[in-house]
Order: structure tokens, then C-alpha cells, then sequence
């Protein structure tokens, strides 16, 4: 099942969910079209399991990249580059997660909630240790820094192909210290 995800990936980043084809999906897995129906009904199937796997990837990721750091801002620093290094190695995830509005509306919105219930548990325990203001809910600063985060990462992993400058981060830091109550130079 791996090498289908992996190869969905693949198809589903270079093409359009409507111009993607199983008999693509499982020329580049290596297997017969026979095995793909073993796994999955259909190409909206994997195509919903494969959100599921670059969500949990993606959770992964920065959950690991997030082990040991104790400042709310330096998570968001640590949190910030491990997307952006995550999505630079998944860039599929991007046309996918924007496709998956239109294709099966559950799992688009499944991934968003998914990916909102762990950061706002984070800012919410911030917000309750005093570290950052709770002026703002932890739901709309948490979607806030989401929405922010995923412009900048498609403009610079998509179009200029490249993760972010140093000076971006910092800007981009900068702006959500500001926004979240707390002194932009802890998280640096």
C-alpha cells in the first residue's frame, strides 16, 4: 500500500485530481492495476487516505522537531521551519489539501481540524502559564498563524522553489510574536 500512496503523491502533485489516473497511480508504484483495487475502491479512496498520510507525516514531522523546546515561541519558530522543510520534501501536499475542497469536502476539512486541535492545545497551555496573551482565542490565533504559515510556504516552496530565507523567518516571527502578546526576540 505504501509504494500507492507514494506514487499517488507523485501523480496527484504533478496533475489534477480529474487528470490523475489509477493506471499512472500504479505504473509508478510498480504494480499490476489488479493490486490497487485490493486496497482501494477508487481513485477518490487514495486520494483521501493519502491526505490522511501527509497529515500524520506532517504532524510527525513537527512533533519531532518540537521534542525538548520549551518557549511557546521557539515552538513556533521550530514548528515554522519543520513545515517548511516538511513541504519541501511533500509539495504535493499543497495542491492536494487545495484540491480536497472540491474533491471530498470531509477530509478537507478533517485535515484542517485535525492539524487545529494540537497547536491550540499548545497556545492555550501558553496562554494559561502567562507566557502569551490570551486577548485573542487560541482558535482564531492558531488558524491566524496557520493561514500565514501556508501563503508564505506556497509562495516560497512552490513558486520561488526554495524554503525561506533566514530574514523571512525572522520577519515572519516578528509578526507573530506581535501578534500572539510576546517579545519577538524570546523565540530567537
Amino acid at each position: 500500500m505504501q509504494a500507492l500512496l507514494d506514487a499517488a503523491e507523485e501523480v496527484f502533485g504533478e496533475t489534477s485530481y480529474e487528470r490523475a489516473s489509477i493506471a499512472e497511480i500504479t505504473r509508478r508504484a510498480g504494480v499490476a492495476q489488479g493490486t490497487f483495487y485490493l486496497y482501494f475502491p477508487d481513485k477518490r479512496a487514495v486520494f483521501v487516505e493519502l491526505v490522511k498520510k501527509l497529515n500524520r507525516g506532517l504532524r510527525h514531522f513537527i512533533a519531532m522537531r518540537l521534542e525538548g523546546v520549551e518557549s511557546r515561541l521557539a515552538a513556533e519558530r521550530q514548528g515554522l521551519l519543520a513545515f517548511f522543510e516538511y513541504t519541501t520534501e511533500h509539495r504535493a501536499l499543497y495542491k492536494v489539501v487545495r484540491e480536497a475542497e472540491f474533491v471530498d469536502e470531509e477530509i478537507y476539512l478533517w485535515h484542517y481540524r485535525t492539524l487545529t486541535e494540537g497547536y491550540v492545545r499548545g497556545l492555550r497551555q501558553a496562554m494559561e502559564s502567562g507566557e502569551i496573551s490570551d486577548d485573542i482565542s487560541p482558535e482564531t490565533m492558531a488558524l491566524a498563524i496557520m493561514g500565514i504559515n501556508q501563503l508564505l510556504g506556497s509562495m516560497w516552496i512552490i513558486v520561488e522553489r526554495q524554503q525561506p530565507p533566514d530574514e523571512v523567518i525572522d520577519e515572519i516571527m516578528t509578526f507573530v510574536a506581535r501578534g500572539v502578546g510576546a517579545d519577538p526576540e524570546v523565540g530567537r
